[in-house]
Protein backbone atom coordinates (compact mmCIF):
# COMPACT_ATOMS: atom_id res chain seq x y z
CA UNK A 1 0.00 0.00 0.00
CA UNK A 2 1.26 3.70 -0.65
CA UNK A 3 2.46 5.01 2.27
CA UNK A 4 1.46 8.63 1.98
CA UNK A 5 -1.77 10.18 2.92
CA UNK A 6 -3.30 13.17 0.84
CA UNK A 7 -5.98 15.10 1.92
CA UNK A 8 -7.97 18.13 0.03
CA UNK A 9 -10.81 20.00 2.33
CA UNK A 10 -12.44 23.73 2.35
CA UNK A 11 -14.92 25.07 4.62
CA UNK A 12 -16.05 28.40 3.99
CA UNK A 13 -16.40 29.65 7.49
CA UNK A 14 -16.51 33.66 8.88
CA UNK A 15 -12.17 34.21 10.03
CA UNK A 16 -11.47 37.01 12.49
CA UNK A 17 -7.92 35.36 13.11
CA UNK A 18 -6.45 34.16 10.14
CA UNK A 19 -2.73 35.80 11.02
CA UNK A 20 -3.26 34.14 14.38
CA UNK A 21 -4.40 30.97 12.76
CA UNK A 22 -1.96 30.78 10.02
CA UNK A 23 1.08 31.17 12.58
CA UNK A 24 -0.90 28.32 14.81
CA UNK A 25 -1.31 25.93 12.02
CA UNK A 26 2.51 26.61 10.48
CA UNK A 27 3.64 25.21 13.23
CA UNK A 28 1.06 22.09 14.32
CA UNK A 29 1.82 21.04 10.42
CA UNK A 30 5.90 21.55 10.19
CA UNK A 31 5.75 19.55 13.74
CA UNK A 32 4.13 16.93 12.39
CA UNK A 33 6.86 17.30 9.27
CA UNK A 34 3.92 17.41 6.92
CA UNK A 35 3.82 19.29 3.39
CA UNK A 36 1.00 21.37 1.45
CA UNK A 37 -0.87 24.73 1.22
CA UNK A 38 -2.87 25.66 3.57
CA UNK A 39 -4.73 28.92 2.33
CA UNK A 40 -7.27 31.10 4.83
CA UNK A 41 -9.04 34.25 4.26
CA UNK A 42 -11.80 36.13 6.37
CA UNK A 43 -14.20 33.52 3.81
CA UNK A 44 -12.84 30.19 5.20
CA UNK A 45 -10.16 27.76 5.01
CA UNK A 46 -9.00 25.30 1.63
CA UNK A 47 -6.04 23.02 2.42
CA UNK A 48 -4.05 20.29 0.80
CA UNK A 49 -1.58 18.57 3.20
CA UNK A 50 0.55 15.37 2.63
CA UNK A 51 2.42 12.82 4.74
CA UNK A 52 2.25 9.57 7.05
CA UNK A 53 -1.51 8.90 7.58
CA UNK A 54 -0.83 9.13 11.45
CA UNK A 55 0.67 12.50 11.62
CA UNK A 56 -2.04 13.50 8.92
CA UNK A 57 -4.99 12.49 10.64
CA UNK A 58 -3.17 14.07 14.32
CA UNK A 59 -3.73 17.00 12.23
CA UNK A 60 -7.48 17.11 10.66
CA UNK A 61 -8.53 16.10 14.20
CA UNK A 62 -6.48 19.08 16.25
CA UNK A 63 -8.69 21.27 13.28
CA UNK A 64 -12.00 19.67 14.11
CA UNK A 65 -11.52 20.88 18.04
CA UNK A 66 -11.88 24.00 16.31
CA UNK A 67 -15.92 24.71 16.23
CA UNK A 68 -15.66 26.60 12.98
CA UNK A 69 -13.63 23.23 11.46
CA UNK A 70 -15.90 20.35 13.39
CA UNK A 71 -17.89 19.04 10.74
CA UNK A 72 -14.69 19.52 8.14
CA UNK A 73 -14.30 15.96 6.13
CA UNK A 74 -11.40 15.57 3.99
CA UNK A 75 -10.94 13.49 0.78
CA UNK A 76 -8.28 11.26 1.26
CA UNK A 77 -5.93 9.54 -1.63
CA UNK A 78 -2.36 7.88 -1.75
CA UNK A 79 0.81 7.90 -3.22
CA UNK A 80 4.20 5.99 -3.28
CA UNK A 81 6.06 9.18 -2.25
CA UNK A 82 5.80 13.05 -0.81
CA UNK A 83 3.87 14.73 -3.52
CA UNK A 84 4.70 18.56 -2.17
CA UNK A 85 7.98 19.97 -1.90
CA UNK A 86 7.44 22.06 1.27
CA UNK A 87 4.94 23.43 3.26
CA UNK A 88 3.11 26.54 2.86
CA UNK A 89 0.21 28.71 4.77
CA UNK A 90 -0.88 31.82 3.44
CA UNK A 91 -3.48 34.83 4.44
CA UNK A 92 -5.02 35.85 0.74
CA UNK A 93 -8.28 37.95 0.40
CA UNK A 94 -10.51 34.78 -0.93
CA UNK A 95 -9.66 31.11 -0.58
CA UNK A 96 -10.51 30.90 -4.01
CA UNK A 97 -10.36 34.22 -6.09
CA UNK A 98 -13.50 35.20 -7.76
CA UNK A 99 -13.59 38.69 -7.18
CA UNK A 100 -17.28 38.61 -6.22
CA UNK A 101 -17.29 39.52 -2.56
CA UNK A 102 -20.70 39.36 -2.16
CA UNK A 103 -21.03 35.36 -2.80
CA UNK A 104 -20.64 34.16 0.19
CA UNK A 105 -20.78 30.23 0.69
CA UNK A 106 -20.71 30.77 4.38
CA UNK A 107 -24.14 32.68 4.93
CA UNK A 108 -26.07 30.77 2.39
CA UNK A 109 -24.33 27.53 -0.29
CA UNK A 110 -26.76 26.80 -3.75
CA UNK A 111 -28.18 23.65 -3.79
CA UNK A 112 -25.79 20.87 -4.31
CA UNK A 113 -26.53 17.17 -5.68
CA UNK A 114 -24.33 13.75 -4.38
CA UNK A 115 -22.44 11.83 -6.35
CA UNK A 116 -24.71 8.83 -6.53
CA UNK A 117 -28.05 11.51 -8.45
CA UNK A 118 -24.99 13.30 -10.61
CA UNK A 119 -24.70 9.65 -11.85
CA UNK A 120 -28.41 8.97 -12.11
CA UNK A 121 -29.34 12.20 -14.14
CA UNK A 122 -26.58 11.33 -16.29
CA UNK A 123 -27.74 7.96 -16.87
CA UNK A 124 -31.20 8.68 -17.72
CA UNK A 125 -30.31 12.03 -19.70
CA UNK A 126 -32.49 14.39 -17.39
CA UNK A 127 -33.14 15.23 -13.76
CA UNK A 128 -36.29 13.88 -11.81
CA UNK A 129 -38.57 16.17 -13.37
CA UNK A 130 -37.91 15.59 -16.88
CA UNK A 131 -35.73 18.43 -17.46
CA UNK A 132 -32.19 18.36 -19.79
CA UNK A 133 -29.14 17.87 -17.47
CA UNK A 134 -25.59 19.57 -18.53
CA UNK A 135 -22.24 19.27 -16.77
CA UNK A 136 -20.71 22.82 -16.75
CA UNK A 137 -16.40 22.47 -15.86
CA UNK A 138 -15.56 25.69 -13.73
CA UNK A 139 -12.31 24.62 -13.80
CA UNK A 140 -8.47 26.47 -15.99
CA UNK A 141 -8.04 24.83 -19.15
CA UNK A 142 -4.82 22.96 -18.44
CA UNK A 143 -7.20 20.81 -16.01
CA UNK A 144 -10.28 20.46 -18.12
CA UNK A 145 -7.60 19.10 -20.60
CA UNK A 146 -6.25 16.22 -18.31
CA UNK A 147 -10.20 15.12 -17.80
CA UNK A 148 -13.84 16.10 -17.80
CA UNK A 149 -17.36 14.47 -18.01
CA UNK A 150 -18.18 13.78 -21.78
CA UNK A 151 -19.76 16.46 -23.09
CA UNK A 152 -19.08 18.54 -20.67
CA UNK A 153 -19.65 22.56 -21.23
CA UNK A 154 -16.53 23.94 -21.30
CA UNK A 155 -15.67 27.50 -21.61
CA UNK A 156 -11.79 27.90 -21.69
CA UNK A 157 -11.32 30.00 -18.49
CA UNK A 158 -7.20 30.75 -17.84
CA UNK A 159 -8.62 31.78 -14.52
CA UNK A 160 -11.59 31.43 -12.33
CA UNK A 161 -12.22 35.04 -12.34
CA UNK A 162 -13.51 34.97 -15.92
CA UNK A 163 -15.99 32.71 -15.13
CA UNK A 164 -18.72 35.59 -13.91
CA UNK A 165 -18.10 37.14 -17.80
CA UNK A 166 -18.47 33.46 -19.40
CA UNK A 167 -21.90 33.25 -17.83
CA UNK A 168 -23.24 36.32 -18.80
CA UNK A 169 -22.22 35.38 -22.15
CA UNK A 170 -23.47 32.22 -22.16
CA UNK A 171 -26.68 32.23 -19.80
CA UNK A 172 -29.39 32.18 -22.55
CA UNK A 173 -28.02 28.44 -23.52
CA UNK A 174 -28.30 27.35 -19.74
CA UNK A 175 -31.97 28.81 -19.20
CA UNK A 176 -34.24 25.69 -19.90
CA UNK A 177 -31.43 23.01 -18.12
CA UNK A 178 -30.49 21.71 -15.41
CA UNK A 179 -27.35 22.38 -14.64
CA UNK A 180 -24.23 20.65 -12.75
CA UNK A 181 -21.47 22.72 -12.00
CA UNK A 182 -18.04 21.06 -11.27
CA UNK A 183 -14.61 21.44 -9.81
CA UNK A 184 -11.71 19.19 -8.41
CA UNK A 185 -12.81 18.95 -4.54
CA UNK A 186 -16.04 21.78 -4.62
CA UNK A 187 -14.63 25.23 -3.50
CA UNK A 188 -14.89 26.47 -7.02
CA UNK A 189 -17.74 24.41 -7.88
CA UNK A 190 -19.71 25.98 -4.92
CA UNK A 191 -19.28 29.80 -5.72
CA UNK A 192 -20.36 29.22 -9.15
CA UNK A 193 -23.43 27.74 -8.52
CA UNK A 194 -24.08 31.20 -6.04
CA UNK A 195 -23.09 33.27 -8.87
CA UNK A 196 -25.52 31.72 -11.55
CA UNK A 197 -28.09 31.33 -9.40
CA UNK A 198 -28.17 35.09 -8.45
CA UNK A 199 -27.70 35.82 -12.52
CA UNK A 200 -30.92 33.97 -13.03
CA UNK A 201 -30.36 30.24 -13.85
CA UNK A 202 -32.40 28.63 -11.17
CA UNK A 203 -31.82 25.33 -12.03
CA UNK A 204 -28.18 24.97 -11.30
CA UNK A 205 -26.66 22.68 -8.32
CA UNK A 206 -22.69 22.21 -7.44
CA UNK A 207 -21.28 18.52 -7.79
CA UNK A 208 -20.93 17.73 -3.74
CA UNK A 209 -17.58 17.20 -3.10
CA UNK A 210 -16.61 17.81 -6.91
CA UNK A 211 -14.78 15.45 -8.58
CA UNK A 212 -12.62 13.62 -6.25
CA UNK A 213 -15.63 12.31 -4.61
CA UNK A 214 -17.44 11.29 -7.41
CA UNK A 215 -14.48 9.27 -7.75
CA UNK A 216 -14.94 7.58 -4.66
CA UNK A 217 -18.49 7.15 -4.74
CA UNK A 218 -19.01 6.12 -8.74
CA UNK A 219 -16.02 5.00 -9.91
CA UNK A 220 -15.90 7.46 -12.41
CA UNK A 221 -19.15 7.22 -14.67
CA UNK A 222 -19.46 9.56 -17.15
CA UNK A 223 -15.79 11.12 -16.82
CA UNK A 224 -13.12 10.70 -19.47
CA UNK A 225 -9.80 10.95 -18.55
CA UNK A 226 -8.31 11.93 -15.34
CA UNK A 227 -8.60 14.75 -12.61
CA UNK A 228 -5.96 17.16 -12.40
CA UNK A 229 -4.60 18.20 -8.99
CA UNK A 230 -2.04 20.36 -7.66
CA UNK A 231 1.06 19.41 -6.61
CA UNK A 232 3.47 16.82 -8.08
CA UNK A 233 1.25 13.79 -9.11
CA UNK A 234 -0.58 15.81 -11.99
CA UNK A 235 -3.38 13.91 -11.83
CA UNK A 236 -5.50 11.10 -10.08
CA UNK A 237 -7.59 8.61 -12.12
CA UNK A 238 -11.22 7.30 -11.15
CA UNK A 239 -9.74 5.27 -8.79
CA UNK A 240 -7.65 7.82 -7.24
CA UNK A 241 -4.38 6.24 -8.40
CA UNK A 242 -1.82 8.59 -9.55
CA UNK A 243 -1.98 8.73 -13.04
CA UNK A 244 1.21 11.38 -14.32
CA UNK A 245 3.35 13.50 -12.79
CA UNK A 246 3.23 17.61 -12.53
CA UNK A 247 5.27 20.44 -13.96
CA UNK A 248 6.65 21.51 -9.91
CA UNK A 249 5.41 25.52 -11.05
CA UNK A 250 1.70 24.88 -10.95
CA UNK A 251 -0.29 26.43 -8.58
CA UNK A 252 -3.61 27.05 -7.53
Amino acid sequence: MNPILNISTYKFTPLADTAALRDELEARALALDLKGTILLAEEGINLFLAGPAPDVRAFVAQLQTDARFADIAPKESWSASQPFRKMRVKVKGEIIRMNHPTIRPAEARAPAVDAFTAKRWLDQGHDDEGRPVVTLDTRNTYEVDEGTFAGAIDWRLNKFTEFPDAVQAHKSELADKTVISFCTGGIRCEKAAIYMREAGLPHVYQLEGGILKYFEETGGAHYQGGCFVFDERRALGADLSTVGIAEPSVQI
